[in-house]
């Protein structure tokens, strides 16, 4: 009867363990369906660097250890970014492939943790980006996209890629005329 009793127990703690991860899981994608991937361009130009990541997370700025569950992004997996003038496009495994507009990208750098993937030193590439929401009158937040890279010397490739796209924003110019002549 002991036998029983005690697996009894172990299957509503599983259970019960199972219940509060879905739950949980819920209320993440239910938080975070405010935010939205932005529509892949119809057509993009001749890709600068298109290499094979592993996708590992998107995390609020400044969060490493807070996963966002953006559709999409949700999950870890093998993935493949593509580098074009116009933004990054990044096919997770699995999933819908996820574009970052140029000019929607804030920075690109080094990181040694996020959430799920601990290495060494500077082993994942960082990718800030502001978030595409639903309702374009709140506020758009930063939010930080991590990628291991498989091959070595990609990490600094990458990054050079991103920056330089990012770089290249146009500033906005001013709707009146200059005071400057033409003389």
């Amino acid at each position: 009867m002991d036998k029983w009793a005690g697996a009894l127990v172990a299957i509503v703690i599983i259970g019960l363990a199972a219940w509060l991860m879905v739950r949980s899981w819920k209320r993440r994608t239910v938080r975070d369906e405010r935010i939205t991937p932005y529509p892949l361009p119809a057509s993009l130009g001749p890709s600068i660097l298109e290499t094979e990541v592993l996708y590992v997370a998107t995390t609020p700025t400044g969060e490493p250890l807070e996963r966002l569950a953006v559709h999409g992004l949700a999950f870890r997996g093998a993935a493949r970014i593509e580098v074009a003038p116009e933004g990054m496009v990044l096919r997770v495994a699995g999933e819908p492939a996820s574009f970052l507009p140029a000019d929607r990208i804030v920075s690109a750098g080094e990181a040694s943790y996020a959430i799920d993937r601990g290495v060494e030193p500077e082993g994942l590439v960082v990718v800030t980006w502001i978030a595409n929401l639903a309702d374009p009158e709140q506020a758009a937040p930063n939010v930080d996209s991590y990628l291991r890279a498989r091959y070595p010397g990609d990490s600094a490739r990458i990054i050079a890629a991103i920056t330089d796209i990012a770089a290249a924003r146009t500033a906005p110019r001013p709707e009146q005329e200059s005071e400057a002549s033409d003389d």
